[in-house]
């Protein structure tokens, strides 16, 4: 038997009650359904007026580093934020930049984003993508992307996301398992 995985869910929302937690932990369940996993899900809403005043890892309170180092200790991470002006949102941003230039090299990485309609799908190549690239995490092919049609109030509704949801997660545990069983150590070039 091996270890569960650790899967680290990240929500860039700056609302409660929020559909991009909802699609967050909707991902979160669907790898759960399929492997073995201890889960863990960090929400913005939470931890946000923490974050705010910071402005290097060292000022940050104990149980923000706390979650600084599960994010980094990962075996896989889903993000997910709304779209906000374009992009993600900046505390989303400002959490990212108190991780480690290194700690998340070869770890998958499954994006996901919502908005309120299609258009905004791009997010996840023309922002989030990018934004993990350069930490040399290894962003999974398929994203997760929902609007408000997919949603009745902040549950999952459409049939249609909770297919991609599962596929997502399907395609992800193939990559989660390959890299959970290389050493990080590996992946760096001196």
């Amino acid at each position: 038997m091996t270890a569960p995985y650790r899967v680290v869910a990240v929500s860039g929302s700056l609302h409660e009650p929020s559909k991009t937690t909802a699609l967050v932990r909707a991902i979160a369940a669907a790898v759960a359904e399929r492997a073995e996993v201890e889960l863990e899900v960090i929400e913005l809403t939470d931890i946000g007026p923490s974050l705010a005043g910071a402005l290097r890892r060292d000022q940050l309170p104990a149980g923000i580093e706390e979650k600084l180092l599960a994010i980094e200790a990962a075996d896989l991470l889903i993000v997910g934020s709304p779209v906000y002006r374009a992009s993600f949102t900046g505390l989303f941003k400002h959490l990212f930049d108190f991780v480690g230039q290194y700690e998340l090299v070869g770890k998958p990485v499954l994006l996901a984003a919502t908005g309120g309609g299609e258009r905004h799908a791009l997010i996840i190549e023309h922002q989030l993508r990018p934004l993990f690239a350069f930490f040399q995490a290894l962003t999974l092919p398929l994203g997760v992307y929902a609007s408000d049609t997919d949603f009745d109030g902040y549950v999952i509704a459409s049939d249609v996301l909770h297919a991609r949801i599962a596929l997502a997660a399907e395609r992800a545990l193939p990559l989660v398992g390959y890299a959970a069983s290389r050493p990080a150590e590996q992946l760096l070039v001196s």
